[in-house]
């Protein structure tokens, strides 16, 4: 980078105040054209950068000033700046009243923050911009989905075909190429064959349907990009014929959301963030409906912040994983880096046995692979770098 360019930026993010002090001889930074309209779009939202965060920016309660100015910054900031800039504008512009109004909808870079945002404000949109307001969170899904189907059925279709291998085959189900590989070693040059002393196969399954898994979603106003990744988790394992998924919500009442799963915007706009949250009470319901424990995944998905009585949490928590339910508990399932949670309650579950973290969207599929075929999934973390919480 150039002395200009490093200039340049610099005068981008401390503002007008740092022209004379940043520019040669006294005349200030020499901007471009693009670099001015850069700089309005960051001084209509955060004001004088000098320090003071007392002024609010120049976008009053104008929606077409708005509108331009969304799409101001979607020209000259790359995406990843834009939907800063968004989350920003959220707080500091009135914008989640603004999004009411469709036309300022359409001019929105979706996102999974802005989804989160609509889900909040799902109960004052007027009727004229739910249209336009679905719109928005269907792209987001699509984008979602159009990311993760492949690489998740992928690992739980594979995870499924390793936890069905048996050596002990009968056999019409004995995999021949596979116990061929396995007993190379064995291989008789005089008689120019492979002696099987070990024979991989898959065991003759009585049910078509393998597993069940259970995604039990804390849906308070923090958990809201956690909630958006789950949603359509959800709809691609309900895809899947080997496993029945179910998908649980909850804050101090408890909605099961399974019959909407195909189609991930319908769970998106029954869910309603914020409020209380009763984990304990979650937890009993998912427990009421796991009829085969030891074929059962239940991922917890919350920052444990127990509104409910949590000696009972704790118990119930003990008590599936000793039925033989495999029991996860994720602090987030997003990539806005480390979440607040009750670091007390996640060592107390991490005691008993619960593997405890936040997991990022692109490591859930490997995740769920790794709990469909047993495997430790404290060590499999620590293999993908991932910090667990550890018992007090």
């Amino acid at each position: 980078m150039s002395e200009r360019d490093a200039r340049t930026r610099w005068r981008l993010v401390l503002g007008a105040p740092s022209d004379e002090v940043l520019g040669n001889d006294g005349h200030g930074v020499e901007l471009s054209a693009d670099d001015v309209k850069r700089d309005e779009a960051l001084e209509a939202l955060y004001g004088e950068r000098s320090g003071s965060r007392s002024r609010t920016g120049g976008l009053g309660g104008s929606s077409p000033r708005v509108a331009r100015w969304l799409g101001d910054i979607r020209t000259y900031f790359p995406s990843s700046v834009v939907q800063v800039l968004q989350v920003d504008a959220m707080e500091r512009l009135g914008l989640r009243e603004l999004l009411a109004e469709p036309e300022l909808m359409e001019a929105v870079q979706p996102d999974v923050h802005l989804v989160t945002t609509l889900m909040g404000l799902r109960g004052v949109i007027p009727e004229h911009s739910k249209q336009t307001a679905r719109r928005v969170v269907r792209t987001v899904v699509d984008e979602i989905e159009e990311r993760i189907r492949a690489r998740t059925v992928q690992a739980v279709t594979g995870a499924l075909d390793r936890a069905a291998r048996t050596r002990r085959p009968r056999p019409a189900d004995i995999d021949w190429r596979r116990t061929i590989a396995a007993n190379l070693q064995h291989y008789l040059p005089e008689h120019r064959t492979v002696v099987p002393e070990r024979l991989v196969g898959h065991a003759r399954r009585a049910h078509q349907l393998e597993r069940e898994i259970v995604l039990c979603v804390d849906q308070s106003g923090s958990m809201g990009p956690s909630v958006v990744y789950a949603s359509v988790y959800g709809a691609v394992l309900a895809s899947l014929r080997s496993v029945a998924t179910r998908l649980v919500v909850f804050d101090t009442e408890v909605v099961d959301l399974t019959d909407d799963m195909d189609d991930p915007v319908d769970v998106l706009f029954g869910v309603q963030l914020g409020g209380g949250t009763d984990i304990n009470r979650a937890l009993a319901y998912c427990e009421s409906r796991i009829e085969r424990p030891t074929d059962t995944v239940l991922v917890l998905l919350s920052d444990l912040f127990e509104g409910g009585i949590a000696e009972e949490m704790l118990a119930r928590c003990a008590r599936l994983v000793a039925s033989g339910v495999t029991v996860v508990a994720l602090l987030a399932l997003s990539d806005d880096g480390a979440p607040a949670y009750d670091e007390d309650h996640a060592s107390a579950l991490a005691g008993l046995g619960v593997p405890t973290f936040a997991c990022t969207p692109e490591a859930f599929p490997d995740l769920i692979a790794a709990a469909i075929e047993r495997r430790d999934i404290t060590a499999w973390a620590a293999a993908e770098g991932i910090v667990t919480a550890q018992p007090g």
